[in-house]
């Protein structure tokens, strides 16, 4: 799933491919993928995108009539750019495709998702707060002002483990399930932990962990094209998804904690003082 860094790169992928030109055509080619219908899609055919941003996980393309093209690309989904489009309009079917955008010149993006869950998203509104998960965003962990008391508030009352806090996109905008793998790796604790129970020393190795951990990323995927995004990403992990593995601080065992539909990936040595945490699918009830 593309989480903050991903979409920060594509938001300044597309910022320099799109920002000026004209959009000739939306194409949608599953009708599952439009969550809005008034303004029909094609209402931002023939306008001029003056802005692309980033709201958590969700692009947003404003244009000068007014609307705004927003997309979430979900857990499977992607933006593919083309410096020539094929010809003719996609045909509908069973393959990944999407919608397609085509500008002037031939040019454009097509949005893909692969596998049997459908779930990207593509909204066309006035204003993007009227996006629903747009309006309930939490905080943006790489603002300015978001700060180690403002993480240490948000914090202070949840009941929850830190795993299930960090992916909450109410309480922190644009991480997901790898990142929060990787910012635990780095904080040095366990996914289980409540996030209620941090000392302030806790909380300080948390927020430099979360903030390392975003800005390294979002460093390392500067520059680099829409379609190589998804590998430079697996590259510059260390512990999500890679259970057997070493871990590259300590060397010991990368282990796996599998839901239903998710897992996570953590280090005992460096998260959890050398204990293994239970892998529910087995029953294991270990604390």
């Amino acid at each position: 799933m593309p989480e903050l860094p991903e979409v920060e790169a594509l938001t300044e992928f597309l910022t320099e491919h799109l920002a000026g030109r004209r959009v000739v055509r939306v194409l949608p080619v599953a009708v599952s993928v439009l969550k809005t219908y008034d303004p029909p899609v094609t209402a931002v055919e023939g306008g001029t995108v003056t802005a692309v941003r980033r709201h958590g996980k969700f692009l947003d393309l404003g244009t000068d009539g007014g609307l705004h093209l927003v997309v979430h690309l979900a857990r499977a989904g992607w933006l593919h750019w083309r410096d020539r489009l094929p010809d003719g309009p996609p045909k509908p079917g069973k393959g990944p495709l999407a919608l397609r955008v085509a500008l002037e010149n031939g040019e454009g993006f097509d949005l893909t998702e692969a596998g049997t869950q459908k779930r990207l998203a593509v909204y066309v509104v006035h204003d993007p707060r009227e996006v629903p998960g747009i309006a309930r965003l939490g905080p943006d962990p790489l603002a300015a002002d978001f700060d180690e008391d403002r993480l240490a508030a948000l914090l202070k009352d949840e009941r929850r483990q830190l795993k299930g806090a960090l992916r909450d996109q109410s309480l922190l905008a644009g991480v997901g399930n790898a990142y929060s793998d990787e910012i635990l790796h780095a904080a040095g604790m366990s996914p289980f932990k409540l996030a209620a129970s941090l000392t302030p020393q806790e909380t300080h190795r948390l927020f430099t962990a979360l903030r390392e951990t975003l800005t390294q990323a979002v460093e390392r995927s500067r520059g680099v094209a829409a379609g190589r995004l998804k590998s430079e990403k697996k590259s510059g992990l260390r512990v999500h998804g890679r259970t057997g593995e070493p871990c590259p601080v300590c060397g010991d065992t990368i282990r796996e904690v599998s839901f239903s539909d998710s897992s996570l990936q953590y280090c005992p040595t460096c998260q959890t003082g050398g204990k293994p945490l239970a892998d529910r699918r087995l029953s294991r009830l270990l604390k």
